[in-house]
């Protein structure tokens, strides 16, 4: 039958586009791969054409694509189109030059390229064995960075050193994973000394600590961990303070429970404070608390000798951890994480089925990293870091931040010189906490309509009673032109707000 012949011929044509779609050949990734290398260029290049935050609802995107997924295969071409008509309407633009909210996060052309090479590799380096060059290059990228900002050797895995370094996903699992160690060699101890005592009696007496000006990720570790977290309160500058530690910790041993962990922060996320370690690190050292600092935004600024003095102290502390993702050119995630014993955190975590073993796991010359994580996966996200600091070199990396720094205290200086404005909290790097001198509800006025005309993006903080404005250096191609456009937009629609409200 002739009409079925022809039915059956169109069928099979479709069927053979289809196989060759799904199985796109190496000319045709090298093709597509150049039309992205291109697409995303030209992204990049032009970000400030852009509208730095969308204009869209909740909800906005489901009506735009199908209910299901397609039966057959569509072309590159028609995804790469809705990309722009989909995705591109609903992103927040964090790598542009207006955009001012949260903190950094990094993101440079070797990293991009280095993610690329990580992702055809596709190995899931969870241990050695698995692929010797994604963990031996993450051992030794660690090693860089930490005597890139001067950390203690006994932080560095060396040739035979007992401390060392892992990637983490973020500063979040790096503070968790850094509480169920502490929880974990705590409970040991406690039992070593009395075998009677039982884990669940010594859990429901444990107290961690940190100040109140933390992230919310080291209260949420606490959540996680089973255990009582209190927050200590900061002085004048939004710092934590040694007296404040001690008067707590006296406290609850009166009153029976069992401190344990403190989180210092070094750069907290509303100020930029910096927690004084040369304080609370004695007192931690003393009282047997596990002293974990949290640095994720401002540990990148330690590469610059100018600055290496507000790490001074961390010799006290048991585990340090800081994201190179946020403001040192390696794209997220890589958050940089080292301890001093690197037993401490295997020995709470290790587990060896018969799946994951292999035959160098007990000749001391390895590492497997699946021991210093929550998941049991890892990419290969070393070779980001690998790729960065070759092609920049330490004085490139440097240079980023000083210039960051520099245009933060030019957008201070821009506030100091507009007297109805004030400066919130001392400005050390890149962030700088302001406001209209006035109510909170006169502040908060502001922000929204800073923020609904959607040319430069802020988000606030609280710092003590007051509701603040934070203005950080973000982007890789901020340039003074654009903190003085930010300026003059903010003062543009403060001039209009007050206005209003004398009438």
């Amino acid at each position: 039958m002739p009409g079925a012949a022809k039915g059956r011929s169109y069928v099979g044509r479709r069927v053979r586009q289809a196989f060759q779609l799904i199985n796109m050949d190496y000319s045709e990734f090298r093709q597509r791969g150049k039309e992205m290398v291109d697409y995303i260029a030209n992204y990049l290049e032009n970000i400030d054409q852009r509208q730095v935050y969308p204009d869209v609802e909740p909800g906005y995107l489901r009506p735009l694509i199908p209910a299901s997924a397609p039966e057959e295969p569509e072309t590159f071409e028609e995804i790469i189109k809705d990309v722009e008509r989909v995705i591109m309407p609903g992103v927040t633009h964090w790598h542009h030059p207006h955009f001012f909210a949260y903190f950094p996060t990094a993101s440079s052309f070797p990293a991009l390229l280095a993610d690329m090479l990580s992702g055809a590799i596709g190995c899931i380096g969870f241990s050695w064995a698995t692929s010797p060059a994604c963990t031996e290059l993450e051992t030794v990228m660690l090693d860089w960075l930490g005597k890139m900002i001067k950390l203690p050797d006994q932080f560095l895995a060396g040739n035979d050193g007992e401390g060392g370094g892992v990637i983490q996903g973020s500063a979040s699992d790096a503070t968790l994973m850094a509480l169920l160690a502490a929880r974990t060699k705590v409970i040991r101890r406690l039992q070593v000394e009395n075998p009677n005592l039982e884990e669940a009696e010594v859990m429901g007496k444990l107290v961690a600590y940190s100040s109140e000006q933390a992230h919310c990720s080291v209260e949420r570790a606490a959540l996680i961990g089973g255990v009582k977290m209190k927050m200590i309160p900061s002085d004048e500058k939004f710092a934590a303070r040694g007296e404040a530690l001690r008067k707590a910790v006296e406290e609850d041993k009166a009153a029976g429970l069992i401190p344990f962990y403190f989180c210092a922060t070094l750069g907290t996320t509303p100020s930029c404070a910096f927690d004084k370690l040369m304080e609370l690190g004695p007192i931690c050292n003393a009282e047997n608390l596990w002293m974990h600092i949290d640095a994720a935004y401002a540990g990148s600024a330690f590469i610059c000798p100018e600055f290496r003095y507000l790490l001074d102290g961390v010799e006290f502390a048991d585990s340090f951890n800081f994201n190179p993702h946020k403001w040192l050119l390696v794209n997220f995630d890589c958050s940089a994480m080292w301890v001093k014993k690197r037993t401490d955190i295997i020995g709470a975590f290790r587990m060896e089925p018969l799946y994951l073993q292999h035959n160098h796991q007990e000749s001391g010359l390895i590492t497997d990293y699946r021991h210093w994580q929550i998941p049991l996966g890892r990419r290969f996200r070393s070779l980001k870091m690998w790729f960065v600091f070759r092609m920049y070199g330490v004085k490139g990396l440097q240079e980023y931040i000083r210039k960051h720094v520099r245009l933060a205290h030019e957008f201070e200086n821009l506030v100091l010189q507009d007297t109805r404005f004030e400066i919130c909290a001392e400005v050390i790097l890149g962030l700088v906490c302001f406001r209209l001198k006035g109510s909170n509800a006169l502040n908060e006025q502001l922000l929204k309509r800073i923020n609904n005309a959607r040319k430069i993006h802020l988000v606030p903080c609280n710092l003590g009673d007051k509701f603040v404005l934070r203005f950080a250096v973000c982007a890789r191609t901020v340039e003074s032109s654009h903190i003085h456009f930010a300026w003059k937009n903010i003062t543009d629609i403060a001039t209009e707000l007050l206005q209003e409200n004398k009438k």
